[in-house]
């Protein structure tokens, strides 16, 4: 399961009111290639399930992953910070092995 904080939640229901995505529309979540430590975090709103997605629900909020990438992410809670120290998204992954500095990058 992927999970979603309480910031995490209300910045992405802004954002999403912001933006003036559709009714319907959640958050997407997945692993890419690259980046200093391997593999890199996505994340996007969206509003369309393909069919190889996995769905999960947290404090009513939709976030999908497609299949393989939720194989890096299991367990995976997804943060926001408006702090000194960086702005933004945080993915908090306990498969990571080892990380970058800046938190966009990680290994398993």
């Amino acid at each position: 399961m992927i999970t979603v904080t309480e910031r995490a939640l209300e910045k992405a229901i802004s954002l999403m009111k912001e933006e003036k995505h559709p009714d319907g529309s959640f958050i997407r979540v997945g692993v890419d290639g690259g980046g200093c430590s391997g593999l890199t975090y996505k994340l996007e709103f969206d509003h369309e399930v393909k069919d190889s997605d996995k769905v999960f629900e947290d404090k009513g909020m939709k976030i999908v992953c497609d299949k393989k990438s939720f194989l890096y992410l299991i367990g995976t809670e997804l943060d926001y910070s408006d702090g000194l120290n960086g702005k933004g998204f945080a993915f908090h992954n306990p498969n990571a092995s080892r990380t970058c500095g800046c938190g966009e990058s990680f290994a398993v």
